[in-house]
């Protein structure tokens, strides 16, 4: 059924009117309230994400810290986390907290599948993890971190394995099937 207007043919298809209507409805599904266009660049999101991963990385970090105090005897203190001081891969405490750090960044992979959800994101938001926990070790114990290789050697290798299980398990995540009902 064609419409004609002003010597125009056009099809009601293709009419000003329901392109439109079907800008709109290809942006907002009516009947799931969600929007279409979600892959927009989001800084909120992102920023979100961030601090999200950050402090739950923190807050796991600090819980297993008390685990090995009551396990092993250690004493808790913030050095643990933030500078280089107690990570020396020779000694048994030393291993104990190379192992505590490793293990959050096992569970931190974990919490990339509830934050971050997609696989292809998984090795920028570990990166940033590291790289803003640097940062932050750089900020309260000066330019110690530096000279460790130990540090080194435990944050890379957490890193590795937050990046491999986390793309890993978003990838399982993303490929399950969507339930019908």
């Amino acid at each position: 059924m064609a419409i004609l207007r002003k010597n125009r043919v056009t099809t009601p298809a293709t009419s000003p009117r329901n392109d439109a209507a079907s800008k709109t409805s290809a942006q907002h599904n009516s009947s799931t309230g969600q929007s279409k266009i979600s892959n927009k660049f989001n800084p909120r999101l992102i920023f979100s994400q961030i601090v999200a991963l950050q402090t739950l990385h923190y807050l796991i970090l600090s819980f297993m810290f008390q685990m090995n105090s009551v396990i092993y005897g250690s004493y808790v203190t913030i050095d643990r986390i933030f500078t280089a001081k107690h990570l020396n891969l020779w000694t048994k405490e030393g291993r104990i907290d190379a192992m505590t750090i490793v293990l959050s960044s096992l569970i931190g992979s974990m919490l990339l599948v509830v934050i971050v959800e997609k696989s292809k994101k998984c090795l920028d938001f570990a990166t940033t993890n590291v790289i803003l926990h640097f940062i932050i070790c750089v900020l309260y114990d000066g330019k110690a971190v530096l000279h460790s290789l130990d540090f080194w050697i435990v944050q890379v290798f957490g890193m590795i394995a937050m990046v491999l299980l986390g793309e890993y398990l978003c990838s399982r995540r993303e490929l399950m099937d969507i339930p019908l009902i």
